[in-house]
């Protein structure tokens, strides 16, 4: 639509299309490897990061120091997740704060446990950004919605792991949002391949967070190299190198 009419239009027909604009699904990268997070970057496709226990402790580096690296390249929520070995909620909410002070867009990952979501209440209650994860079942999702949680993270392929179907997690939670208005935001997790890319997205998820590997994947086609070998080979068929 040309913005020339726009202002022109009625005041639900606008709001409409602001709708239909705003509304998409995001993509963080699910990683803590500044090189990786260095490539998505410059996709100019990717709008935050999350990280693990599991991530960092793969890097292998301070966890500050990483931190402080990730909010120079993506200008965007940066989960940051209490250890492990935090287990009651006074320590969860003091390791929280610490997380929060390292930059504005910091997010505190925290565990959909009972001491989590006393956690969870506290930091919401405080202004602070929180992302409920391990999330597995639909009462978790509503039990950390409830708590004030800015995200909830659903792992699909840890559901799917189980014989059970991991998508319809994410289409339940998304219902059940959208049915109680809802503002806590579904980060769609244990991404494993493209189909779980769409899946998420046909059920109305908020983001999707995806290791570098699952990026490299959705952009690979066969058809698409195929289609460069042919034009190449034609090009130089008459212009040469």
């Amino acid at each position: 639509i040309s913005f020339l009419l726009y202002d022109f239009l009625p005041l639900k027909q606008r709001e409409r299309i602001i709708l239909f604009l705003e509304v998409h699904m995001k993509l963080f990268l699910d990683s803590a490897n500044i090189e990786e997070i260095k490539r998505a970057n410059e996709f100019g496709i990717i709008c935050g990061v999350t990280t693990n226990p599991s991530i960092i402790a793969k890097e292998g580096k301070d966890f500050k120091e990483m931190i402080q690296q990730m909010t120079q390249i993506i200008d965007g929520p940066i989960s940051g997740e209490v250890k492990p070995t935090t287990e009651e909620a006074k320590d969860m909410i003091r390791e929280g704060r610490s997380i929060a002070s390292l930059h504005p867009n910091m997010v505190v990952k925290l565990p959909t446990t009972p001491e989590g979501l006393k956690a969870c209440h506290v930091l919401s209650k405080e202004g602070i950004k929180t992302n409920l994860t391990l999330v597995f079942s639909v009462p978790q999702a509503l039990l950390a919605a409830r708590a004030g949680a800015t995200y909830v993270s659903p792992f699909i392929g840890r559901i799917d792991d189980i014989s059970m179907d991991g998508l319809q997690l994410i289409k339940d939670i998304a219902q059940i949002f959208k049915i109680y208005n809802l503002s806590t935001q579904i980060i769609c997790a244990s991404i494993r391949n493209a189909y779980h890319i769409i899946g998420c997205a046909k059920t109305g998820a908020d983001i999707a967070t995806v290791p570098y590997s699952i990026i490299e994947q959705m952009v690979k086609h066969p058809l698409t190299d195929k289609g460069l070998e042919k034009f190449k080979n034609d090009y130089i068929a008459v212009f040469g190198e």
